[in-house]
């Protein structure tokens, strides 16, 4: 260990600092892309919503988070819909009252803009210098609960309807009631937030303007889980039972199903007017670990393993997932064949595309027929 070491610690030292300098410098250069390719975005709250009892599940003011639109984009709109589930009770809203899905006093003030959000034009060509809007999501029922009545042992307020309006009322108040290209957007239940409101959304838009919706992973279809049970179909009848949903769900679909049944978007696209996107995976990673496969459906847990990497999955799991994903493409052809139609489906196993850089727009985003998802597909 001792002979001629001097020199030989001397060049370990300076390749040990090469080493440092290097790595010093790849973590630079991911901060400097990360910087790039989002933008810190402050929130803004609809504090005159309260007056309305346009609330959040506890009371509190809804909010979103405002990029202003530039030159070209002035006067085109994006507002996307935040997504995170829903809530279907008394016991599993109380669970997110007091959290950012539920409440915006919990909220972070400021959120990153990347994806479709994104304000730099080589990352988001389409849309980098349009109003850019992300609403944040606290209501726990796609924005389509209006109960008037507020349980005192609770606290809680079922008004997602009731903030949907305001939140756009406000928007228009600030320059969106002079839009000229208009995209109601959202990602998972703000996917189906932009379904189940795409004609609302028109209506309270200027006549004079093109209007559009777009659904990222919002087409949840119904279907039974592996146990046979129809698991979603249960749960979405909670959510609209709880919420007090129906009376803002589109009549189009309750005058004909049970208000739960028209929570799917596969009972209502037939009858949406206004033009409609659909950006889903085939192989939509939170329907297949909450639709096929619940934990309620799986007692023993032997889907755990290959929900979380479907590397680990058997060759039955993987034909049921390919039975799910013919399910879904069976569902999705309600969607129709009109022009005011389109949609994007891959086979990722992922959910939610549009906000993320990597699925929205890089080298390796997914492709279709050498077609990158991108607006120039919408329009």
């Amino acid at each position: 260990m001792c002979g001629g070491h001097a020199h030989s610690m001397d060049s370990k030292s300076k390749m040990a600092d090469a080493r440092l300098r290097t790595w010093l410098w790849v973590i630079l250069s991911i901060q400097i892309l990360l910087k790039s390719e989002a933008i810190n975005v402050s929130i803004t709250y609809v504090q005159n919503a309260v007056a309305k009892g346009a609330v959040c599940l506890d009371g509190s003011p809804p909010a979103y988070h405002f990029n202003k639109g530039l030159g070209t984009g002035a006067n085109n709109w994006l507002v996307q819909f935040e997504g995170g589930g829903w809530c279907n009770n008394v016991t599993t809203c109380l669970a997110r009252r007091d959290t950012r899905l539920g409440s915006s006093k919990e909220m972070v003030k400021e959120v990153a803009f990347s994806g479709i959000l994104s304000n730099n034009h080589s990352f988001n060509p389409d849309f980098y210098n349009w109003n850019r809007i992300k609403v944040r999501y606290c209501d726990g029922a796609s924005f389509t609960g209006d109960v008037e009545a507020v349980d005192p042992a609770t606290k809680l307020h079922f008004r997602g309807a009731r903030a949907f309006v305001a939140i756009i009322e406000d928007l228009l108040s600030k320059g969106m009631s002079d839009a000229e290209n208009a995209i109601l957007s959202g990602c998972s239940a703000g996917g189906l937030t932009s379904i189940l409101h795409c004609d609302r959304f028109r209506a309270l838009m200027p006549a004079s303007a093109t209007v559009k919706c777009l659904a990222d992973a919002g087409y949840f279809i119904k279907s039974k889980d592996i146990s046979g049970a129809q698991h979603i179909e249960t749960f979405y009848s909670e959510v609209v039972a709880t919420h007090g949903s129906a009376k803002n769900l589109p009549t189009s679909c309750t005058s004909r199903l049970r208000p739960g049944l028209c929570f799917f978007p596969q009972n209502v696209v037939k009858q949406i007017q206004t033009p409609l996107f659909i950006l889903n995976a085939a192989y939509d990673a939170w329907q297949i670990k909450n639709i096929l496969a619940p934990g309620v459906a799986d007692p023993h847990g032997t889907w755990h393993s290959c929900k979380l990497d479907i590397n680990n999955c058997s060759l039955d799991q993987l034909q049921i997932m390919q039975d799910f994903r013919q399910q879904f493409l069976d569902a999705l052809s309600r969607v129709g064949t009109s022009p005011s139609r389109g949609m994007f489906i891959d086979s990722c196993y992922a959910h939610c595309q549009s906000e993320m850089q990597e699925t929205w727009l890089r080298d390796d985003s997914p492709v279709l027929m050498e077609t990158v998802m991108t607006t120039s597909t919408i329009f």
